[in-house]
């Protein structure tokens, strides 16, 4: 029998990773088997404990579940901690560990895959949600001259800040970016989901080496369509951060990093 892994969320009709991981384990000549299971609003902890009860090794976790499986969890890593949500659980020896890769999945496909690093460089974050705390540890590891958060509530912004206390980390109300610029930004709002543009003032993406867009299969979101017409010569969409995000959890289970390159060119939907 072979070992049993799955994503659990809820819509989860859309999701890539059974594809992903599929094609990870062929590459890596690795037998295991990986599911998708639709989560239940009332009982998402209970069909956590009895994947794990019937065999399951780890699972990847998306919405809306992220923050209730770190709270399930009784092991988290450092950057589960900092996030407060859990992308990926592992079931061993009896305990189950919380770990987040959206973070790091983003910084290598932005560093490794469309090759803009992050040293001394000034770089904006759009939002404050859970992906923008992912990312935190990992996008300061990198040494940005400067990583500044953008957010409507600032309370949940200040709550950032107030966490991790780092000289390169500064956050700003949307109106404050009035006249800065910026190497690279990233949209980690929600407002691409819904067609929606952030609230960024005119001119911040002037001098943009790259845009990207979290959301993915989108096409040219309005934010993206923005950064064109401001001149940003490179563009992208998440879906590099997904396939990387699922290497690292890939590693974390079974030991070995598969190639991403060729998934993510599957994957690629050009932005138009």
């Amino acid at each position: 029998m072979s070992d049993r892994y799955a994503v659990i969320g809820r819509p989860i009709n859309h999701t890539k990773s059974p594809l992903i991981h599929g094609l990870f384990a062929q590459a890596c000549g690795q037998q295991l088997e990986y599911g998708a299971i639709e989560g239940s609003l009332d009982g998402f902890e209970a069909q956590v404990l009895q994947f794990r009860t019937d065999g399951g090794l780890g699972m990847n976790i998306t919405a809306p579940f992220k923050l209730r499986a770190f709270e399930l969890a009784d092991r988290r890593s450092e950057r589960a901690q900092l996030a407060r949500a859990a992308n990926a659980l592992k079931f061993e020896d009896g305990h189950i560990t919380a770990e987040n890769f959206d973070g790091i999945g983003l910084l290598r496909d932005i560093e490794a895959n469309l090759g803009e690093p992050l040293r001394n460089r000034r770089v904006l974050m759009l939002g404050a949600g859970g992906a923008v705390r992912g990312a935190l540890l990992p996008f300061l590891h990198a040494q940005p001259s400067e990583l500044v958060i953008a957010n409507r509530d600032m309370t949940k912004a200040l709550a950032l800040r107030n966490e991790l206390d780092h000289p390169r980390l500064r956050i700003s109300r949307y109106e404050a970016l009035e006249g800065q610029t910026f190497d690279i930004v990233v949209n980690a709002t929600s407002a691409s989901l819904v067609g929606e543009l952030p609230p960024l003032p005119g001119g911040v993406l002037g001098d943009a080496r790259l845009a990207y867009e979290l959301a993915y299969g989108k096409g040219l979101t309005p934010f993206l369509r923005l950064a064109r017409e401001a001149g940003v010569a490179r563009l992208a969409d998440g879906v590099g951060m997904l396939v990387e995000q699922a290497a690292e959890a890939f590693a974390w289970w079974r030991g070995v990093r598969p190639e991403t390159r060729a998934v993510i060119d599957r994957l690629t939907i050009a932005l138009e």
